[in-house]
């Protein structure tokens, strides 16, 4: 019961912290929600790192700038008498206790992903006219396809085993290459991205998410050339000045350091 007291006094002392910034600091008073949006996606972006990196530190601190972000919106929405922080919390509230009836009601559930296929169902009872209205426009593509394979398939459009899933992506790939030969290049862009949406939806059934999965990619990548680049300029030379084969020492010796 202390610690909760505690939490709550934390809260209790950043919303009066809000409104004293809002009331005071002229950078703060000329803030609204355009102008709040594209750092809200930034913040989102660096909680996302910090995760992927395991730093709890960095989680703890990014998780704190989204929650100043919260209270922000809301201290503004409060300003335009539509709602408040008491508002969010209640309609987020309000919202967990409707969808997990297995919790709330009598509704009995075997595993999560009968719970899953209980949610989309009592979305569409809320009035929702597809299941995909909670994908919202403007994600990443690569997250944006794996949300859809996850919704759709949270109403029973799925493959039934991932072998099956493997097969197609093949079966794109084979597509993929008859454009190339062909050498059209609207068709090899489609076909391109029904191969990505492929791997995608197997990279569901594999149980990996693929947006972290090439984001690891990535930043294995960026160390790996990183140490070229090193190793370069500690032979005082400009990694455009190394040959290919040159580069390609030091790229193996990099996955075995990195």
């Amino acid at each position: 019961m202390g610690s909760r007291i505690i939490q709550l006094q934390s809260l209790e002392r950043l919303l009066n912290i809000m409104d004293e910034l809002r009331e005071k600091c002229p950078w703060d008073r000329k803030q609204t929600f355009e102008t709040l949006r594209h750092l809200t996606i930034e913040e989102t972006y660096e909680l996302g790192d910090a995760i992927l990196e395991n730093n709890l530190d960095e989680i703890k601190k990014e998780l704190g700038d989204l929650l100043l972000h919260i209270f922000f919106y809301s201290k503004i929405g409060s300003e335009k008498k539509s709602f408040d922080i008491a508002d969010v919390a209640n309609q987020i509230a309000d919202k967990l206790i409707r969808r997990h009836p297995h919790i709330y009601g009598e509704t009995n559930v075997e595993d999560a992903d009968q719970v899953v296929k209980n949610w989309e169902d009592i979305k569409l009872k809320e009035g929702k006219k597809s299941v995909l209205e909670g994908v919202p426009n403007s994600l990443p593509a690569l997250v944006k396809a794996y949300r859809i394979q996850e919704k759709v398939s949270g109403v029973g459009f799925d493959w039934d085993k991932k072998e099956a899933v493997l097969e197609k992506v093949k079966e794109e790939f084979d597509e993929l290459r008859t454009e190339i030969d062909a050498g059209d290049s609207k068709k090899m862009e489609a076909e391109l991205g029904d191969v990505i949406f492929s791997l995608v939806n197997y990279a569901r059934f594999l149980k990996v998410n693929p947006e972290n999965a090439l984001e690891r990619t990535n930043k294995k990548f960026i160390r790996r050339f990183k140490y070229i680049e090193d190793k370069a300029l500690k032979s005082q030379r400009k990694v455009t000045e190394l040959s290919n084969e040159e580069m390609e020492i030091l790229w193996e010796e990099a996955k075995k350091t990195k």
